[in-house]
């Protein structure tokens, strides 16, 4: 029987922050979650990755267990927060994952402080350049010559942020299941139990419009992303960094994959995910572990 522990931990910020733990003997990984989801989603994973790893699955400000009492608008923000939790767990020398959302926030937190995470794995990641937002027109399909440039405009957003939104304050399930059927369950689905524990967990998101407006204005690359000029602190990311992108992924495209692998140069490898979508975690487990696995061990027997 695997002892997953739900746990919380108050930071020097003010905010609570709930995490999941799992011990280990081994490397300790901190796995970071994405948009519309929190450390419950990272169940899969800790139910069946190699048991000698230590496992930290942390809810981000607004998400899951975890508090949110003051706004944040900038992917730096929510990196900033993950600095005051690895302080408060002294954490040090660990392996990130970063899946989607949290794929830029793993970034931001390796630029911003060198030598706590010593590798880094982005899951279906958004890009160095970020994830561009765009007006949505009365289907919910994107307008391509009409990006998002302001806070206030994402709110405004009807198909995408008040339609969600709403689906939030109404806790209407339905709907985000939909939305989940369509671009990440789109093949496999989590056995219903799991699904509908999800959607609950789902609910618990206060952040939407913000995380929009933090991934469309992300950028630490050395390019303009059409929106603003990079800080090209992508440099300063000089730790191993594995890159898995599902082949059939219809969240993040790839260019974007492109982008981060382009930006980070020769200090990034690359693995598709073959047959999967944004989801790995459902798509292919077995193809999912064994990427994290093979490149966390293999970069550990080189420290030694």
């Amino acid at each position: 029987m695997i002892d997953i522990v739900q746990k919380s931990v108050k930071l020097a910020n003010g905010e609570t922050f709930g995490y999941r733990e799992r011990e280990g003997s081994g490397e300790t990984i901190l796995l970071v979650h994405g948009n519309m989801t929190s450390s419950k989603h990272w169940d899969l994973v800790m139910e069946n990755i190699d048991p000698s790893f230590h496992l930290i699955a942390v809810d981000m400000r607004g998400f899951g267990e975890s508090t949110y009492h003051e706004k944040f608008y900038t992917i730096k923000e929510l990196a900033d927060d993950i600095k005051l939790f690895a302080d408060e767990l002294n954490l040090f020398g660990f392996s990130l994952v970063g899946w989607s959302t949290g794929g830029a926030v793993g970034m931001q937190f390796a630029v911003d402080n060198p030598g706590y995470c010593n590798k880094l794995i982005l899951l279906a990641s958004a890009s160095t350049r970020g994830y561009p937002i765009f007006a949505t027109d009365e289907t919910g399909q994107p307008d391509l010559s009409k990006r998002l440039t302001s806070f206030e405009q994402v709110l405004q957003d009807k198909t995408r942020t008040i339609t969600i939104t709403q689906a939030y304050e109404t806790k209407n399930k339905d709907m985000l299941r939909m939305i989940w059927d369509f671009a990440i369950y789109n093949d496999n689905k989590p056995e219903e139990h799991r699904y509908e524990t999800y959607l609950d967990d789902m609910l618990t998101q206060r952040n939407y419009p913000e995380i929009l407006h933090a991934l469309n204005t992300f950028n630490i690359s050395e390019k303009n992303n059409g929106l603003k000029d990079g800080t090209g602190d992508v440099k300063k990311i000089n730790i191993p960094v594995l890159v898995l992108a599902g082949e059939k992924d219809l969240v993040i495209t790839e260019q974007m994959t492109g982008e981060i692998l382009e930006d980070l140069g020769d200090k990034a490898t690359f693995i598709p995910l073959k047959g999967c979508g944004h989801s790995a975690l459902v798509d292919d487990l077995p193809q999912l572990l064994e990427a994290i696995t093979t490149f966390v061990k293999k970069q550990e027997e080189q420290y030694q």
